[in-house]
């Protein structure tokens, strides 16, 4: 078969490998969502991604204010209605802190991380009332409503203890004037022009599950969390001051009101979004109000290794039916099309392998089984295709060291673009040199006894 034919057959059957490699690809996106099903069941039945805002003072008013209204005559009449309102005021001083207690639910073969915070919210305000009404206003100033936003109210465990100026204060449902679930506490009225100056502190257990976050809402805000977490994953404003260990972690944040846009930002009515929520694009800056806080991320995501490493099965696939082809060139051993396609599908069989395994056992013990199987496959298939066991097993021995590239590139994330392209420069090389001598217009002439 002349070497130009060749070289296209080959490139056909690795074109065609390419498609159910697409199907297992296609498979790994089916489990994530079954993933996310199950992460979704574990949340309706107990608590999803918590975001807290609060404390924020709302101090309701109203006062008469002239109105132009059409009356039946059509004619314009001025009158006289009361039209009611509210101030919106923030801490001066904001200070959460607590503990995490992480555990994991399972649901099917799949695990999702919740935990429950132990969680004091402590805030300091100095606001005064205003007394600009204009003449004839007869403003009248309401009750003041101290509002805390929970995102999911469900994780309260037991009765949240709430205190203003060291006495308890009742508790009531929502959030208050404002829309949305939390809780909240109704004040003493004061009057026009007073000045309100106190503390709070709420005391509450919190459950949720992978998230927690905080609207930095206060003129100076202090955060500071901590769990015996091992794998956090830091969001919104970076910590001030964080330690990560095998003990697992605390953060601390420091932030000033100049430095984030949530106070702006509540004021114009948006919402927050908790953190790793799929249904929402946190990338768009106008999509809820800033927050910082941990999610408690999965150490090794099998699904987005796996997902990872079926990308570079097409390098797989072209790199091994390379090797096929140097071993024709170089050692005169002829390779039917077909045994190209037996190795390819070897090949894809190892990615269904170690996705399938992945769910089970940790990924890098998958990844080892998942390899050696399919190594030793094709290792001893390629000790009859090339006759020679040697040669099989140097072949085995070159995609062993292609498949430990390959795990050196899912575990090196940060530096995997660095590795793969020292891997490709290597290949490459190393076909050069291997291939400096041959004369490729004496390969591709025609046999003396062909027509």
């Amino acid at each position: 078969m002349r070497i130009g034919l060749k070289m296209v057959l080959v490139a056909v059957m690795a074109l065609v490998i390419l498609v159910p490699l697409a199907m297992v690809n296609g498979l790994i996106g089916e489990r994530q969502a079954y993933r996310r099903q199950a992460v979704a069941d574990i949340v309706r039945s107990y608590a999803g991604a918590q975001t807290l805002t609060g404390p924020v003072l709302t101090v309701p008013y109203s006062e008469l204010v002239d109105v132009e209204e059409t009356g039946r005559d059509g004619l314009v009449h001025t009158v006289r209605k009361r039209r009611s309102s509210h101030w919106t005021f923030f801490p001066a001083q904001l200070d959460v802190g607590g503990p995490l207690v992480p555990a994991t639910r399972k649901r099917g073969i799949h695990e999702v991380a919740v935990y429950e915070w132990t969680g004091a919210v402590n805030a300091r305000f100095d606001v005064r009332i205003p007394d600009d009404a204009p003449p004839g206003a007869e403003r009248v100033v309401g009750a003041p409503v101290l509002g805390y936003a929970i995102a999911d109210v469900r994780g309260l465990h037991g009765s949240p203890r709430l205190r203003v100026d060291g006495r308890d204060v009742e508790v009531l449902e929502g959030a208050g004037i404002r829309e949305g679930s939390g809780l909240h506490a109704r004040l003493a009225a004061p009057a026009a022009g007073a000045a309100l100056r106190f503390a709070t502190r709420l005391d509450l257990q919190l459950a949720g599950a992978e998230s927690l976050a905080v609207v930095p809402i206060g003129k100076r805000n202090r955060i500071d969390l901590a769990s015996t977490w091992r794998h956090p994953s830091f969001q919104g404003l970076s910590p001030w001051r964080s330690r990560i260990d095998a003990t697992g972690f605390r953060a601390q944040w420091q932030v000033a009101s100049v430095a984030t846009d949530a106070q702006r930002q509540y004021l114009a009515g948006r919402g927050t979004v908790p953190f790793g929520d799929p249904s929402a694009a946190r990338a768009d800056p106008g999509v809820g109000v800033d927050t910082l806080g941990v999610v408690l991320a999965d150490p090794v995501d099998a699904y987005t290794q796996a997902d990872r490493a079926t990308k570079y099965g097409v390098l797989f696939v072209v790199l091994t039916f390379v090797g096929f082809f140097m071993f024709e060139l170089v050692k005169q051993v002829r390779i039917h099309p077909i045994q190209y396609g037996l190795v390819g599908l070897a090949l894809v069989i190892f990615f269904l392998l170690l996705v399938s395994l992945s769910e089970h056992v940790a990924f890098g013990l998958a990844y080892l089984a998942a390899s050696v199987a399919c190594i030793g496959l094709i290792g001893f298939y390629l000790s009859a295709v090339l006759r020679s066991a040697a040669r099989g097993t140097a072949f085995a021995a070159m995609l062993a060291l292609l498949y430990a590239a390959l795990y050196g590139l899912l575990i090196s994330e940060d530096n995997a673009l660095v590795l793969g392209a020292g891997l490709l420069f290597a290949i490459l090389a190393g076909i050069m040199i291997v291939t400096r001598r041959v004369d490729w217009y004496r390969l591709g002439a025609p046999s003396p006894g062909a027509a």
